[in-house]
Formats: C-alpha cells, sequence, structure tokens
C-alpha cells in the first residue's frame, strides 16, 4: 500500500477504512520491515519500540520490527510469525503485551511479500476468564473446607476466612456476635490488632452496626471518600476497604462476617465476590444453627438417657422381685389370679423394655449392610412372643439395605402387635403372619390374618401410646414407625388379603 503523493483514490479509502478499525493491524516485507500500520496498529508498535526507530512524525513505517523493539525475539509474537512465514500458513494466537499491559488476540497471514497482522484487545476477556478461574477456585476450597468432617466450626471457619481473604485480596476478614449492644470477635484472620479473636468493643464504634441496619450487603471501597471520616468505627478502625452481611441463627441476630482492609480499593467488589461472601454468610448462619440444633439433641440425650436409667433401675428391680414373688406363690398356691397378675407383670416388662428402646434408640441406624428378609424374619419370629401362631415367608432370597439389628425390631414388633391383636374375637391365639416382598419390589410387607385396623384408625396407629387392647403397651408401632424413618422407607398400613393388618414399608434399597 503506497503512502506517496500518487495514492489512489482506492488506497485512501482503504486506509481510512483500517485507521477506524478498533483493531490493530499492520503489514510487514519479507526482510521485516513495517510496510503499513493503520492508526491502533501505530499506536501499539510505537509503544514498544526503541525512541529512535520512531520517525518524527511518530511513523513507524520503514522500521525492522525485531531490531526496533527491544528483547521482541524472545517473545511468542516472534516464533509465531516466524512459523507462518515459514510454513505459509496463517496462525492464530493469545499472548500478554508487557509494553501495554495487554492481551492481544493476534492473527497473521503469510503471503510472498510479507505478512498481514491482525492485533485485538482481548484484556477485558482474559480478565473476566482469571476471575471465573479464581472463584471456581474459592469455591471448590470452601466445599472442601466445609465438607470436612474431622475440622471443628471454628477451624472451619477460620479456613474460609483465609480464603475470603484470599480470594478478595484484603487482609482482614472475622466472624462477630452481637450480644448486649457489644461486637466480640469470634473468630479471624486479620492482621489489625482490633481485629483479632477475643477483641470486644461497643456495637457503636463498629462497622457491624451498620451492616445489622442494611437488608443487603455493606459494601465500602473508599471511606475517605465516601463520607466515614469522623464516623466512629472508622476513628476506631480506620478501616477504607469493608464488605459485610448479617448471620442469623434461627431468624434472629447473632452477629456479621466481614472483610476489610486499611487501603482503599482501586475498584468495586465484582458481583461475583459480593455473591461469593454472601454463600459464606449463608453457610455460616447454617453450621451455626447446625451446632445449636446438635447442643440441643445432646441436652436433649442427656436427659433421655437419665429417663432410661431410671425406668431401667427403679421400675426393672422391684419388677423382677414381683415376677420372683409370683413363682413362689405359684407353687404355695391356685388361684384364678395368679395368671392374671402374671399377664400384668409380663406386660409392664414389655412396656419398660419399649420404653428403654425409644429413649435409647429412637429410629436411628447404623452400618447399613445386606440382610435376607426370609432368614432375619424366620430368625425374629422364634424370638417375638408370637403364641404359637405361624409364619410364612413369600419371595425367597429377596435381600435388602439395612440396619439388621434394628430391621429385627421392626419385625418382632409386628410379629407381637399381630399376636397381641390376632386373639381379639376369636376362639384361638394362633395368629397367621406373612412377609414377602411388594409387587414392585420396592419394598416388602409384614401382613396377619387378624381382625385388622379400622380404616379411620389408620393415620394413628404409629402415635406414641395408641393401642386397640387392653394389654398393649402403645409403643410397639411408634417403634416400627421410627425405625422406618431411620431407614428413609414410607410406612403405610392397609388391609391384608384375610382381612387382617398389612404393613407395607417402600423405598428400600435391593441388593
Amino acid at each position: 500500500m503506497s503512502d506517496g503523493a500518487g495514492e489512489s483514490a482506492s488506497n485512501k479509502d482503504l486506509r481510512t477504512v483500517l485507521d477506524r478499525m478498533s483493531d490493530g493491524f499492520f503489514t510487514l516485507d519479507g526482510d521485516w520491515r513495517i510496510v503499513f500500520a493503520n492508526d491502533r496498529g501505530r499506536e501499539i508498535l510505537r509503544s514498544a519500540m526503541t525512541d529512535d526507530a520512531v520517525g518524527p512524525d511518530g511513523s513507524v513505517e520503514g522500521a525492522n520490527i525485531w531490531d526496533s523493539i527491544p528483547e521482541s525475539t524472545e517473545t511468542v509474537f516472534y516464533d509465531e510469525y516466524h512459523r507462518a512465514m515459514e510454513t505459509q500458513e496463517p496462525v492464530s494466537f493469545d499472548s500478554y503485551y508487557e509494553p501495554l499491559d495487554t492481551w492481544f488476540d493476534a492473527r497473521a497471514f503469510p503471503s510472498d511479500e510479507g505478512l498481514s497482522v491482525y492485533l485485538r484487545d482481548v484484556t477485558e476477556r482474559r480478565e473476566l476468564e482469571r476471575r471465573q478461574e479464581e472463584s471456581l477456585r474459592a469455591i471448590q476450597r470452601l466445599y472442601a473446607v466445609s465438607s470436612d468432617q474431622d475440622r471443628t466450626f471454628e477451624e472451619k471457619v477460620a479456613e474460609i476466612l483465609t480464603i475470603g481473604c484470599e480470594y478478595l485480596d484484603v487482609p482482614n476478614g472475622f466472624l462477630t456476635r452481637i450480644e448486649d449492644d457489644t461486637q466480640h470477635v469470634e473468630v479471624s484472620h486479620a492482621t489489625h490488632p482490633l481485629l483479632q479473636p477475643g477483641e470486644t468493643c461497643p456495637l457503636d464504634e463498629a462497622y457491624c452496626k451498620r451492616t445489622l441496619e442494611r437488608e443487603q450487603f455493606l459494601t465500602i471501597v473508599d471511606a475517605s471518600a465516601e463520607g466515614w471520616a469522623g464516623d466512629p468505627a472508622y476513628e476506631t478502625f480506620g478501616l477504607e476497604t469493608y464488605v459485610g452481611g448479617r448471620v442469623e441463627v434461627e431468624g434472629e441476630r447473632f452477629g456479621t462476617l466481614c472483610f476489610a482492609d486499611t487501603s482503599a480499593r482501586d475498584e468495586p467488589f465484582t458481583d461475583s465476590q459480593q455473591t461469593f461472601v454472601e454463600l459464606l454468610t449463608r453457610w455460616v448462619s447454617y453450621e451455626l444453627e447446625r451446632r445449636r440444633a446438635a447442643e440441643r439433641l445432646a441436652s436433649e440425650r442427656d436427659r433421655l438417657d437419665e429417663f432410661a436409667s431410671v425406668v431401667s433401675h427403679d421400675l426393672r428391680n422391684p419388677l423382677t422381685t414381683a415376677r420372683g414373688r409370683m413363682d413362689l406363690l405359684t407353687d404355695d398356691c391356685e388361684s384364678e389370679h395368679v395368671e392374671p397378675v402374671r399377664r400384668a407383670l409380663s406386660r409392664m416388662d414389655t412396656l419398660i423394655e419399649n420404653i428403654l428402646t425409644l429413649s435409647r434408640e429412637g429410629g436411628g441406624v447404623d452400618e447399613l449392610t445386606r440382610v435376607d428378609l426370609a432368614a432375619l424374619a424366620a430368625d425374629a419370629w422364634e424370638t417375638a412372643d408370637t403364641r404359637g401362631g405361624t409364619l410364612r415367608v413369600a419371595g425367597d432370597g429377596y435381600a435388602l439395605r439395612a440396619d439388621e439389628q434394628r430391621l429385627r425390631q421392626l419385625l418382632e414388633n409386628l410379629f407381637r402387635n399381630a399376636a397381641e391383636h390376632g386373639a381379639v374375637g376369636r376362639e384361638s391365639d394362633d395368629v397367621a403372619v406373612e412377609v414377602g416382598p411388594l409387587s414392585d419390589g420396592d419394598g416388602f410387607y409384614v401382613a396377619d390374618d387378624g381382625p385388622g385396623i379400622p380404616a379411620e384408625d389408620r393415620d394413628r396407629v404409629f402415635e406414641s401410646g395408641y393401642t386397640t387392647t387392653s394389654d398393649g403397651t402403645g409403643f410397639g408401632l411408634d417403634i416400627v414407625s421410627q425405625i422406618a424413618d431411620g431407614h428413609d422407607w414410607a410406612v403405610s398400613v392397609t388391609e391384608s388379603a384375610d382381612g387382617g393388618a398389612r404393613f407395607e414399608f417402600a423405598g428400600v434399597d435391593r441388593m
């Protein structure tokens, strides 16, 4: 493309178009001299070339690109431009251009006369990609910390504060608890002396006061410029940069989670950074709620253990004495009152056993293993008080994932329930029970040929204390329901083929 006075109108028009391009463009001849550069291309080249290589009028044409740009032979641009010329094939690549602190998407097209080069500024795109990668790494680290079962809550919070400080590029991250209008620093990763764990200050002198007053996050990038001078919090802490949100536990104020710096920030926090802080705030709130619930559960468990100890010791001992005396009384005399008393004592023993099971174990399950339903049902039948009934197992070979001991308790309670209720309105105590898989294989059933359960009572049978017989404890089916819940099984009751009760357990994992 000529640059002389005789330049054609078409070349002038082309030059005008090229100069209006936002991308840099220049051409090189076979000796690597610059033949033409548009305005943006000339700007890029001048920023890298030595002063003596640039013409008095700012022109760059005629200069050898490699001789004019120091250390250019050690760049990706040098290698790729030469590869294009040697192969006579176009090349495309991204590379960082240090003199302009810019990333360029470069495309070079070779010809017999030389090389045509297009440079597009992709710094913004690369910066976005970098931030996305940083966000992803931070989220991955957060997940690793939050799911680590070997760390305490305080250790997890300390680590996520460290992650947050690195991601936000600030030196101070801290969790506060607000109580009696006082800010308490609970956990921190900080260089600021007033933001160390255990430090306190009046809420009126804390940035957290304004954080608690806002629905959204409080973000400050230059406190001096944003009117914080003279504020008690600014006077006390001198923080120029701050981002923080409220931490709530069960809907009540706990404190704040914050990140800060004594230096102002060059640019606002990005949406991704603010979302990350919000994620940390919600995680801390959730963990605090979980810890509070665990503490309540532990306290309740302690009370239940104490209750179970009282039941086991203070009731079982006199019951054992009464049963022993009853055996002696049976040897000494014959009376129609002996057997009712014996049954009453047996019922008391069963009642105590069920209460202890509920208080100590509830529906909790331990290790889940492969359990053969038919084999376990036959074994449980032998140990349950079935009063001479009969058991039939259908679907031999049905195996499921369950806590074997807890499933045994479930079956034993159902078998006892069938025996206790099966004799109602019948001359014989011999109840028939059947155990087998559901037709779709999604679970199993336990059915009997007793009087059944009225439709209007089926929603209540699993309530604690519910019973339809004078000698029932009312806890057996409650235990069944809790064990099913512990396995995440859905339990329901309907009518069996023989008109009795049929308990169905769905959502069972097969093996």
